[in-house]
C-alpha cells in the first residue's frame, strides 16, 4: 500500500496565448449571437407578439436544445445538482431571466438607448467589485479602458434627448446587476461545472420562471401567426423565432458561458460590450436601421477600451497562474 500523496504544482505546456485568443473568439461569437436577438424580435413584437410569448418561447426552446447536456452531466456525476444546484438556479434567475425581464421592464419607462447604456454598466460594476474585494485600486490601464468603453457606449446608443425616470433607471440598474452576475457565475465553470451544463440549467430555470409569470397572467401571452419583413423579405413568424431560439439564445449562452470561464468575468464583460456594435450592424442589414458616423466612432472607442482592459499585465498574470494546475504527485 503506497503512502498518500499531496497535490503539488506541476507545470504544463504554456497555453495562455492560445487560450486567450480562443476565449476572445468565443466571446465575440457570443456577443454576435446575442446581438441578433433584437433585430429578429422587434418585427414580431411590432406585429402583435407580447413580451411574455417571445421570452417564454425563447428561453423554453433554447432550454430544450441544451437540456440533453444537463441530463448527461447529472447521470455521469452523482450529486451534481446537490452540489451545484443553487449556483445553477442563481444563474437562471439573474443571468438568464433577470437580465431580460428587468431590461424590457425598463423599456416601458425609458428610451431604448438609455436602458441599454445603463445595462451595459456591468463591466464597470465588476471593476468596482474587484476593487472592493481585493482592496486594490484598478490599474490606470483598466481605468482608462473603462472610461473609453463607456464614453464609446454613450456615442453608440445616442442618448440625446432622453429624460430621467427613477423607476426605469432602477430597473435598468437591476438588469446591469444581473448582467454582472451572469459574467461572475460563468467565470466559475470548468471541469467541475461544465459550461454547457450551467447554460442548460440556467435556461431551464429561466423558462420555468417565465412559465409561472405567463401562467399566472403577470405577463400576457399573445403570439399571432403573422408574416414579418427581414432583410427586405417577407417570412413567416416561425423563421425569426427559430433563429432567436437556436442562434441568439442557445448559441449565445453556450458561447458566453464558455468565454467567461476562459477570460474571467472582467475581460468577458468588456468583450460583451461588442454586442452593441454587432446589434447596430445586424439592425442595418436585417431591418434597415442605418448607424450614424458618431455611432461608428463610439464603436471604435469601445473596441479600444476592450483592448486596453485585455492588455492589462494583471490579466496576463492571472492567465499564467491558471495554466499551472495542481495534480497529484506520482
Amino acid at each position: 500500500m503506497s503512502a498518500p500523496t499531496t497535490p503539488v504544482p506541476v507545470l504544463v505546456a504554456p497555453a495562455g496565448k492560445h487560450s486567450s485568443v480562443a476565449g476572445l473568439a468565443i466571446g465575440l461569437l457570443s456577443a454576435l449571437s446575442f446581438a441578433s436577438s433584437g433585430s429578429f424580435m422587434k418585427p414580431l413584437m411590432e406585429a402583435g407578439w407580447s413580451l411574455g410569448a417571445t421570452l417564454l418561447l425563447r428561453m423554453g426552446g433554447a432550454a430544450l436544445i441544451l437540456a440533453p447536456v444537463l441530463i448527461v452531466t447529472i447521470r455521469r456525476r452523482p450529486g451534481f445538482l446537490r452540489k451545484h444546484g443553487l449556483l445553477i438556479i442563481a444563474f437562471g434567475l439573474t443571468g438568464v431571466a433577470g437580465c431580460q425581464i428587468f431590461y424590457f421592464a425598463a423599456l416601458q419607462r425609458m428610451p431604448v438607448a438609455m436602458a441599454l447604456l445603463i445595462q451595459y454598466l456591468a463591466p464597470v460594476l465588476l471593476v468596482g467589485l474587484a476593487w472592493v474585494r481585493t482592496r486594490r485600486a484598478p490599474s490606470r490601464r483598466i481605468l482608462a479602458g473603462s472610461v473609453l468603453a463607456i464614453v464609446g457606449l454613450v456615442l453608440v446608443v445616442d442618448i440625446a434627448g432622453a429624460s430621467f425616470d427613477l423607476i426605469g433607471t432602477l430597473l435598468a440598474l437591476a438588469a446591469a446587476a444581473c448582467t454582472a452576475a451572469y459574467f461572475l457565475i460563468a467565470e466559475k465553470t470548468g471541469d467541475d461545472i461544465p459550461p454547457l451544463a450551467l447554460a442548460s440549467g440556467g435556461l431551464i430555470t429561466g423558462a420555468l420562471l417565465m412559465g409561472v409569470l405567463v401562467g399566472t397572467g403577470f405577463l400576457a401571452f399573445t403570439a399571432p401567426a403573422v408574416d414579418v419583413v427581414l432583410a427586405g423579405v417577407s417570412v413567416p413568424w416561425y423563421i425569426p423565432i427559430v433563429w432567436v431560439i437556436v442562434v441568439a439564445t442557445a448559441g449565445g449562452y453556450a458561447f458566453g458561458v464558455r468565454a467567461g470561464s476562459m477570460l474571467g468575468s472582467r475581460v468577458a464583460s468588456f468583450v460583451g460590450l461588442t454586442e452593441v456594435l454587432f446589434a447596430l450592424l445586424i439592425a442595418w442589414l436585417v431591418i434597415a436601421e442605418v448607424p450614424t458616423v458618431m455611432q461608428a466612432v463610439g464603436g471604435a472607442m469601445i473596441l479600444a477600451g476592450v483592448i486596453l482592459v485585455r492588455s492589462d499585465p494583471g490579466e496576463a498574470a492571472r492567465e499564467e497562474a491558471a495554466s499551472v494546475p495542481l495534480v497529484p504527485a506520482p
